[in-house]
């Protein structure tokens, strides 16, 4: 396949925006080469500026559960749109999401909206401090939860990609009060625990992490985590804006029998579009502002037109549940047929799955944290990315990235997916 006109439009980018992209990771940094433009999206697929046709497996990094263009809710902003796109007031639309979200998720009863996971994350984080009157969290290594500073100490995804685990810009004095855990390792969060008692407000996890790859927590760790937030008073906060709503409709404290105290939900919230939100019981959410001290606030939260495709997704997720069972089986399909053909070319590889998220992982160690995560061949990772898409196939970019199915991919286009591999020289 030819990218000409994807080379071209990088070069112009790059004379107006930095390093030409609006987001690290889309750079192709971590593979080589340029990044492809996308012009048009529907179903399962991408087409490129040069018309290329490729198999979409990144789903926009996961909200687009029902494949792009969904018709439903390209119907619902078209129709909102025409009502006017951001008033800065209350609409009712925010009310009936709410709802719906807080009948969908397990213990929550209130939910606020903002404009992206980031804000959610950040967000939740201020609640947190505020209701618990401490300073101190705990993340864990190669976890991402977006681009505020309390989380680039150590992240994983774009930051890591990008070569810049933890940020300039982010000051020493808020570096101090975020602790780093090890994915996967208890014994290490307790040491966290006992070394600064009484000081931690929130412990904050991708419960399915999708950053350094799709990373499951074992059953230990991840019951563990909540009995010690129980015990010391810690609030466990899940980051699921990967997770929420694609793992079944209460997202991953559904799919592993998890009580969080707080949640975040990223893009599929809004179907897509600019959106984030965090929910909690009564009790914590009634410490935000108007109702108690803690303030947040945004022009755009709540806007209407991310309100109204939110509600056309969850309305048809909460409608046909049978969705997360069809992508879970998609998802094992694709694995079986993945495994089978890397067997045969013989090279080091370990797939890691849970759902409808999947990666694929060039070492020869179980990937069950970061720093095993890191020890992935990076070059064999380029000869895969880029023979994938010459083959018509859309991978992440980076090897620190999970694979989202959505569910407008057929079994055709995963078998399509399985003999572009096998062309494909490792």
């Amino acid at each position: 396949m030819l990218y000409q006109r994807s080379s071209a439009l990088f070069a112009e980018a790059q004379k107006y925006i930095p390093g030409g992209v609006n987001s690290p990771v889309r750079a192709f940094k971590a593979v080589g080469g340029d990044p492809i433009f996308v012009k048009k999206a529907k179903g399962a697929y991408l087409y490129d500026e040069d018309d290329n046709r490729l198999i979409d497996y990144i789903a926009s990094w996961g909200p687009l559960i029902l494949g792009h263009a969904h018709e439903p809710v390209i119907n619902a902003v078209i129709e909102k749109a025409k009502q006017g796109t951001s008033f800065g007031m209350p609409t009712e639309i925010e009310t009936q999401l709410a709802q719906l979200a807080v009948s969908m998720v397990p213990n929550i009863d209130k939910i606020r909206f903002v404009n992206s996971g980031t804000e959610a994350c950040m967000s939740a984080v201020r609640l947190a401090r505020g209701y618990t009157g401490k300073d101190k969290i705990i993340k864990f290594a190669g976890c991402y939860h977006g681009h505020s500073d309390s989380f680039l100490i150590q992240a994983g995804s774009g930051a890591v990609t990008f070569g810049s685990p933890n940020s300039p810009g982010v000051t020493q004095g808020t570096a101090k009060d975020t602790l780093l855990a090890q994915y996967n390792d208890l014994e290490s969060v307790r040491a966290l625990v006992e070394a600064n008692k009484g000081e931690i407000a929130t412990i904050i996890i991708e419960p399915i992490a999708g950053n350094m790859g799709c990373i499951v927590p074992s059953d230990e760790f991840i019951k563990g985590l909540r009995e010690l937030c129980t015990q010391e008073g810690i609030l466990l906060l899940f980051d699921e804006v990967m997770t929420g709503f694609r793992l079944g409709k209460g997202g991953a404290q559904e799919a592993l029998g998890i009580d969080a105290d707080i949640v975040c939900f990223g893009k599929v919230i809004g179907g897509g579009l600019p959106v984030g939100a965090f929910a909690a019981k009564a009790e914590i959410m009634a410490h935000l502002a108007p109702e108690g001290p803690v303030y947040q606030a945004g022009t755009l939260s709540g806007n209407p037109l991310a309100m109204a495709a939110g509600l056309a997704m969850l309305t048809e997720l909460d409608k046909h549940p049978e969705v997360f069972e069809s992508l879970a089986k998609k998802t094992a399909y694709l694995h079986e047929d993945l495994d089978a053909v890397l067997k045969i070319k013989g090279v080091p590889y370990q797939i890691n799955r849970f759902g409808s998220m999947i990666s694929v992982h060039f070492t020869e160690e179980p990937v069950v944290d970061f720093d095993s995560s890191a020890k992935g061949n990076n070059e064999t990772f380029k000869k895969y990315f880029h023979g994938m898409l010459q083959n018509g196939v859309y991978l992440p970019p980076s090897a620190f990235e999970s694979y989202f199915l959505n569910d407008a991919l057929s079994y055709a286009d995963i078998d399509e997916t399985v003999e572009a591999l096998k062309k494909v020289e490792l």
